[in-house]
């Protein structure tokens, strides 16, 4: 049996960087022999403003992928056993590798894991595209080809089931959802270097600058707390590296978003001991424990925010000033995001 890593394109900036070599590895050690399905690495490095990807280059990644798998298929390469694992489900190459292998009699598996799409409106799918019936059958399709169709939190799973298959047959394809730990297990060791610089009361926005990240919140508080150091992490160009020990030299990291199905920044800052301060909404709801959480009500607009400032700076305010308390808290907490959201355990559990 073998196991097809179809990969996403690796950004330095962004942890599909480190899964390069981290999802083959942890196939590896799980004992699976392993084939790295990937595209070409002279596509734009930079990211489309405000996204994940760079839209035109993503593109020719995956053609290229979808080709190298029509040729696996040609030469006879794909026998009955074998997995298929896209590490992004919005892949249209799902497609094209269901139709072979049930064209051509081919009994295989296919994983893939849900980062986004339009069925969630504050994405860039959802909010440039919509519910058009082609993105929305698109993404119908995808997961109907889809074995084992894996998301990171509840969250995202409700909120797939609401807005994408709400007009499906009751308790269709409901079994093809299983909600896993993603394969982050790497951060731990690779922030450990980090966890222990002086700290200053620094906060950070770690996030993409996009609108539903509402960095204007950030920016407002920071010109209203100038007793503070506040940085857009965006605004910087930084590398991982510089990146990583700005998080170190922080007291807190700060969300006000208004779409998130996991959020990976927040949890690095916990591990190298910066406080999140986040929402709760969203995927953090589920991750996080009531001591870092504020009323979403604070900043589910720029006019709610506006009306729920000042007791959104008292919570900075507190939360800097009693840094050193919560630190036993947050450690605890960081253990409970690695067990729960950042460990493929569940992952690997399912291929076989």
């Amino acid at each position: 049996m073998t196991v097809f890593l179809v990969d996403l394109e690796a950004v330095e900036t962004r942890y599909t960087g480190q899964w390069k070599t981290h999802v083959p590895s942890l196939l590896e050690e799980a004992g699976h022999d392993v084939m790295v399905i990937q595209g070409p690495t002279d596509i734009p490095q930079a990211t489309t403003p405000g996204a994940f990807l760079n839209f035109g280059g993503t593109n020719i990644y995956k053609a290229r992928q979808v080709e190298e798998i029509a040729r696996l298929f040609t030469d006879g390469k794909v026998v009955d056993g074998d997995h298929f694992l896209f590490t992004d489900a919005w892949h249209p190459g799902i497609i094209n590798l269901k139709y072979m292998a049930e064209l051509l009699n081919v009994k295989i598996k296919i994983h893939a894991l849900w980062h986004a799409g339009s069925y969630d409106p504050q994405d860039f799918l959802g909010r440039l595209i919509g519910d058009t019936p082609w993105v929305r059958h698109s993404e119908k399709a995808f997961f109907h080809a889809i074995d084992y169709n894996y998301f990171a939190t509840q969250f995202h799973i409700d909120l797939f089931m609401k807005n994408l298959l709400k007009n499906e047959p009751l308790n269709i394809g409901k079994d093809k959802i299983v909600r896993i730990g993603w394969p982050m297990e790497y951060l731990k060791d690779s922030l450990e270097p980090f966890k222990h610089l002086p700290k200053r009361d620094l906060i950070l926005f770690p996030h993409r600058i996009a609108p539903e990240k509402q960095v204007e919140i950030f920016r407002d508080l920071a010109a209203s707390m100038p007793e503070y150091e506040w940085i857009v992490c965006q605004d910087q160009k930084l590398s991982k590296l510089q990146y990583h020990a700005l998080l170190g030299s922080a007291k807190i990291v700060f969300s006000a978003n208004l779409q998130e199905t996991l959020g990976i920044s927040c949890y690095e800052g916990a591990l190298v001991n910066a406080i999140p301060i986040v929402p709760d909404r969203l995927s953090y709801t589920e991750m996080y424990s009531s001591i870092f959480k504020y009323p979403s009500a604070y900043t589910e607009s720029w006019d709610s925010y506006q009306a729920y400032k000042s007791e959104l700076m008292d919570v900075i305010h507190y939360h800097i000033e009693n840094y050193p308390s919560t630190l036993r808290i947050l450690r605890a907490q960081a253990e409970s995001l690695h067990d729960g959201f950042f460990s493929a355990t569940a992952l690997l559990e399912n291929i076989k």
